[in-house]
């Protein structure tokens, strides 16, 4: 992977070229560059998948944006660049605010969003147990449900965030353990969560599905630890619970385009004013791109949030 200076670009008919405010490093991304099973992409390419810039140049038949609008480019459109030559089909309007903060929205916040209203129908004072829950996907979630009335068990992996994600709405934080189970029991007085989020995979998952009510979802969106999900058989038969993958494209897929909109813009809304925020960990020029994966390939503490380029 190298950096590389292209002569400038001229958008066509139906396309915009935008100049790139702030583009969100995903693991996507990462996966991509380290050619992990299933990222697989054709090459040559420029990773980012999300980010934010600026309208400089619009095609003759576009009618929607014009120069100086703000706008979200398509997932996966190649964002770590100086300008972006874009479909103006797949790009979203974006709202004033801060840029490293509206760059991460259109992949984590969408799934925070799926895996609330998607995946089982939760009512004010449910319960939802979450793990990973200091992600940036988890805090989305949080926050997504304290509005929606929905209580949220929280499990991290280290004390020093239990304050933080507090701060922020979660009802219940608790570590990681085999006893999991009996400690959410204590915490939620009895009540047990109807659904359950993991994005952790191997054991994680069977210690989520502990805790569900009988006939929950556990809802899987990723594999932190890079293992298979594992869940006991008798578990899953006595209690009727259903392990499902979670993707947010596909759940994005079976909506209408107004819908999907709506989504995008009541998100958007959200990060803008600040009650969805993520944690940022750094931001780097684009000529510092090196330290930057670097930085991002790190877990827990050593990374400490999300890695932003600031082309």
């Amino acid at each position: 992977m190298r950096l590389e200076d292209l002569p400038a670009e001229t958008p066509g008919e139906d396309e915009v070229i935008l100049r790139m405010e702030a583009a969100a490093m995903h693991v996507a991304d990462l996966r991509t560059v380290q050619g992990t099973t299933g990222f697989g992409l054709p090459l040559p390419r420029t990773p980012g998948f999300e980010g934010i810039g600026i309208v400089l140049q619009a095609g003759s038949g576009v009618r929607r944006f014009r120069p100086g609008d703000r706008v979200f480019p398509p997932s996966g459109s190649g964002t770590f660049r100086e300008e972006l030559r874009a479909k103006a089909s797949g790009c979203m309007p974006a709202p004033e605010g801060d840029a490293a903060q509206l760059s991460l929205l259109t992949i984590n916040a969408p799934t925070a969003w799926v895996l609330l209203h998607g995946c089982a129908h939760l009512e004010a004072d449910d319960w939802l147990i979450q793990n990973g829950a200091n992600s940036s996907c988890g805090r989305y979630l949080i926050a997504l449900a304290r509005e929606a009335g929905v209580r949220t068990v929280n499990v991290v992996r280290r004390p020093a965030v239990a304050a933080e994600l507090e701060a922020l709405g979660a009802d219940v934080v608790l570590l990681d353990g085999d006893d999991l189970a009996a400690r959410v029991g204590q915490a939620t007085g009895g009540v047990a969560p109807r659904l359950g989020i993991d994005c952790v995979a191997g054991s994680a998952t069977h210690r989520i599905a502990q805790c569900l009510a009988p006939g929950s979802v556990v809802a899987c969106y990723g594999a932190m630890s890079g293992e298979r999900c594992e869940m006991d058989f008798y578990l899953m038969f006595r209690n009727d619970l259903t392990l499902r993958g979670v993707s947010f494209r596909r759940e994005i897929n079976k909506r209408t385009r107004a819908q999907v909109q709506s989504m995008y813009r009541g998100l958007a809304e959200r990060v803008a004013d600040g009650r969805l925020r993520a944690r940022i960990a750094a931001t780097y020029p684009l000529r510092e791109w090196r330290k930057a994966f670097a930085q991002a390939a790190l877990t827990g503490e050593e990374r400490d949030g999300k890695v932003v380029l600031l082309p």
